[in-house]
């Protein structure tokens, strides 16, 4: 069988383990091609429990047993050091072999960042893959990169990440030309520090493939005036952290507000439907590319429950059937062309 149509996956990652892990791949298997095949990494008995509630998944999964995991709060320099042979080590490696077209793993982001940047190694010179987020926006989500793996990031890391995030947003959204915006302080041209200038005029030169917008402010990320705003990643960290908590805050005063008399109460229920459409606009996506591998790693959040990582399995199948590293590829090949004009 084609390593196209295998998934390899860290049974035991996460909060729920093998109880979200199993139950999420049945889910998914609703949704997906008859030819997707698992690589299932962990616990035999465990995963075989599991496999015995959920009828066509058995026969379409192997199982690969170790009693090896990574715990959650396992520091990523101490994963590398003693990984080797854990469910997480081994669900990326399968990447690196060739039996598997993706990874897909809910345990601890540093763990499976350190682990893959040690195994795939980088396909681009950054010093570890930036974190992408969906972020809520009134016609849908836009990609945010990086969200704070990479916190100082020259303009040539900016590009890069304008690169990935457009690939990446093309197959997880079904976008065909994907906008693209470099986060600043302002819109106006001579607006930002001399970095987001130098990677605002290469992204302007025409010279690669990217519907370049051009600078965005903060406010514009929930407007989806663009699809893919790009910042380093201690901006994008701080853009991130501060939506959750706004997020948090309004959520808190609604139930506070919907619970704070029996009229209410009753105004709520009757409200039931539309406050579940509203918590999913704000819900973002379970699942995270680990974008600049030579490979497809996927980070599903540790609290996932089954539904959220059917979800990031789901998006690990799209992104092993398009075309998303040759147009990282293609595009990375054309930097060297679109630099010289940067300083002309």
């Amino acid at each position: 069988m084609s390593a196209s149509s295998i998934i390899s996956v860290d049974a035991m990652g996460g909060d729920h383990g093998v109880s979200a892990t199993v139950p999420g791949l049945a889910l998914a298997l609703r949704h997906l091609p008859g030819h997707v095949r698992f690589l299932l990494h962990g616990d035999e008995a465990a995963i075989s429990q599991e496999l015995a509630r959920s009828g066509d998944l058995s026969r379409r999964s192997e199982i690969r047993h170790t009693d090896k995991v990574i715990a959650s709060d396992e520091k990523p320099a101490n994963a590398v050091r003693r990984g080797k042979g854990a469910s997480m080590w081994n669900a990326v490696e399968s990447v690196k072999s060739g039996e598997a077209a993706a990874a897909v793993s809910s345990g601890s982001t540093g763990s499976l960042m350190a682990i893959s940047r040690l195994i795939l190694r980088m396909s681009v010179p950054m010093e570890r893959p930036p974190l992408v987020v969906p972020w809520p926006g009134i016609k849908g989500a836009t990609t945010l990169l990086d969200a704070g793996a990479n916190i100082e990031c020259d303009a040539d890391r900016l590009v890069e990440f304008a690169i990935l995030g457009e690939a990446y947003h093309r197959v997880a959204y079904g976008v065909a030309k994907p906008r693209v915006g470099l986060l600043n302080v302002g819109s106006e041209d001579m607006k930002g520090h001399e970095e987001v200038q130098r990677a605002h005029a290469v992204l302007r030169s025409g010279r690669l493939d990217v519907a370049y917008h051009g600078f965005v402010e903060g406010d514009d990320l929930s407007t989806n005036l663009v699809d893919v705003v790009v910042t380093d990643g201690f901006t994008g960290n701080v853009a991130l952290k501060t939506g959750e908590g706004a997020a948090k805050y309004i959520t808190d005063e609604l139930k506070a507000a919907l619970t704070s008399s029996p009229a209410a109460k009753i105004a709520a229920l009757l409200a039931r439907s539309a406050l579940r459409r509203f918590k999913a606009r704000i819900t973002p996506t379970p699942a995270a590319p680990l974008l600049g591998l030579n490979g497809l790693v996927i980070k599903c959040h540790g609290s996932a429950d089954a539904k959220d990582f059917g979800r990031s399995v789901g998006l690990a199948v799209d992104l092993a059937a398009s075309d998303f590293m040759g147009q990282i590829e293609r595009n990375m090949s054309l930097l060297g062309a679109a630099r010289p004009e940067e300083t002309a």
